[in-house]
Formats: structure tokens, sequence, C-alpha cells
């Protein structure tokens, strides 16, 4: 009995191959996990640097903190008096227009106003007079805490 032995293309085998195994019906999550600790990661290093960095020594209020979950656009004015869209300085007369352009014409986009201590009262009004009048209606005039132990 002579057995004769032949090769098969290699399409052949894979076509076999396919048909003997069964489909895998399992998830691999490991390059998932992957990504999302590299974006951690990111965020984790990337917050500390989106936070304001104008220095403003803010008046003290007990009042409540603002909720809300989308990022506030943050106007501040310091002890001299300059005006600051989050790190850009600007003339008052520049904010309302600068704040529509970045806000897409969204009147309701979130507005904290940060005014050092420091500066007169007018000074924030007139901030405020301006976002009014450019149309935003969602302001809010940021403060510090007190400490323990004070009034």
């Amino acid at each position: 009995m002579a057995v004769q032995f032949t090769h098969a293309s290699g399409r052949e085998r894979s076509a076999r191959a396919r048909r003997r195994r069964p489909p895998m019906s399992e998830i691999n999550v490991t390059p998932f996990v992957d990504v999302m600790l590299v974006l951690l990661i990111v965020f984790m290093i990337a917050a500390p640097l989106l936070t304001v960095g104008v220095e403003v020594d803010l008046p003290e209020a007990d009042v409540p903190e603002v909720q809300g979950s989308d990022e506030p656009l943050a106007v501040s004015i310091d002890a001299q008096g300059r005006i600051f869209l989050q790190d850009t300085e600007l003339a008052l007369e520049e904010l309302g227009p600068r704040l529509v352009a970045i806000s897409q014409n969204n009147p309701d986009v979130r507005i904290f106003v940060r005014g050092d201590e420091a500066i007169e009262y007018g000074n924030v009004m007139a901030v405020m007079g301006a976002l009014n009048q450019a149309g935003f209606n969602n302001v809010a005039l940021i403060t510090r805490l007190p400490t323990v132990g004070e009034p």
C-alpha cells in the first residue's frame, strides 16, 4: 500500500484552519486598558497646568461653592487693575468681543470674575457691566472661603 503525500497550497490551508477553529467570542480589553492608563496619566499631568495663572488676592465670603459641569471662563482683575481673560491681559473694551468669539456667541457660558481684594469696587462693576453688555448673564464672583477661627 503506497501512501501519497500532497502539499496543500497556502490558500487551502488557511481555509481549512478557519473551518476548524471556532470564532473567538471574547474581546481583548488589554489595548483598551493601556490607552485608558496613558490618558489618565496625561490628564493627571495636564490638569494642574489648566488653572488660571493670574495672581489675585481674593476677598473672603462664607458662601456655598458654585456647582456646574462645564468649564467656566475666568476673568481676573489684579491689584493694579489689569484685566485678564484666563492668562491673557486685555483692555476692558476688548473683553466683550473676545468672550463672544471664544464662547461662539453662546450667552449661557459660565464666567467667573476674580477681583483682587485691593482694587476698588468700581473696577469689578465695570467688568461686570462689560460682560452684561456683551450678553453674558451667567456670571459669578469668586471669593475665598474664610479660614477656621475667623468671623
